[in-house]
């Protein structure tokens, strides 16, 4: 199966009706009512946008939902990869202004949550709520065991070296074969290195105008879940835990508890 294909039967499953659109590049998967409250959605590195294929559904209920294949990753965004935060910044405006967003929802996951926090520091005006699900690099950094861990998938990455760091970090959840079949071929991919994160002051965070709810999977190997959570709630967020959740089996596992937190209006200070 190529990667084109394993992302077309991830897609399959978001179990409502996806519009494919091409914004000068930039792919997003698009579903829910056109009129309705805007989520942007900003994946993991590497996982793409059919990674919120469980949660889809929740969310097209009543939100018009864009999911986001970000640009110099696996997917099928083209376009000059960015090299720096602002580069990255600059084409996620792009991205708003070409979906006709002067404000939205944005959320993210791991990676993704770092660039949607950055984006509403940078630009508070474009962001009204702000969901970050298990964030990286925004409230503390990623354990050595986790980096030790991922050694092989970056310095020689394949599918299998892929599949063995994923169900590590997973602890035997049931994780999807074809989200770890497109997880393995997206290490195959052309892609170039993620912008490197630049973890923002917590005292800038508790400034933030848009409201705020960080998810913490309890389970997670990536960091310490206690101390993000402790972290968020100091700089004011809403914080979800999902007890059974790891890093990695988010977005795709728990997709009510998730779905939750999506939709909630997030609350500054609780």
């Amino acid at each position: 199966m190529t990667f084109q294909d394993a992302y077309d039967a991830l897609l399959a499953r978001w179990g409502v009706p996806v519009e494919q659109l091409n914004l000068g590049g930039t792919h997003v998967n698009a579903c829910g009512p056109a009129d309705a409250p805007p989520l942007v959605l900003l994946a993991g590195h590497g996982a793409t946008s059919t990674v919120w294929f469980a949660v889809a559904q929740h969310l097209a209920e009543d939100r018009r939902v864009y999911a986001v294949d970000l640009i110099g990753d696996a997917g099928r965004t083209i376009g000059t990869p960015p090299r720096t935060v602002d580069d990255l910044m600059t084409w996620l405006t792009g991205v708003l202004d070409a979906l006709h967003l002067d404000r939205a929802t944005l959320a993210g996951h791991s990676y993704g949550s770092w660039i949607a926090l950055t984006y509403a520091l940078r630009h508070p005006g474009r962001v009204d709520k702000l969901t970050l699900i298990d964030p990286t690099e925004c409230f503390a950094g990623l354990k050595a065991s986790y980096v030790a861990r991922a050694l092989p998938t970056l310095l020689k990455p394949s599918p299998a070296h892929n599949e063995s760091f994923l169900r590590w970090e997973t602890q035997g959840l049931p994780v999807a074969p074809d989200w770890l079949r497109l997880a393995g071929l997206a290490t195959l991919e052309p892609t170039t290195r993620p912008v490197r994160p630049q973890r923002p002051a917590l005292a800038d965070i508790e400034r933030l105008d848009s409201e705020l709810v960080v998810v913490v999977a309890d389970r997670g190997k990536a960091h310490d879940p206690d101390e993000i959570a402790r972290r968020a709630s100091a700089a004011g967020a809403s914080v979800v835990r999902i007890a059974t959740a790891t890093h990695h089996s988010l977005p795709e596992l728990h997709a009510e508890e998730l779905a939750g937190a999506l939709l909630r209006a997030g609350s500054k200070g609780l």
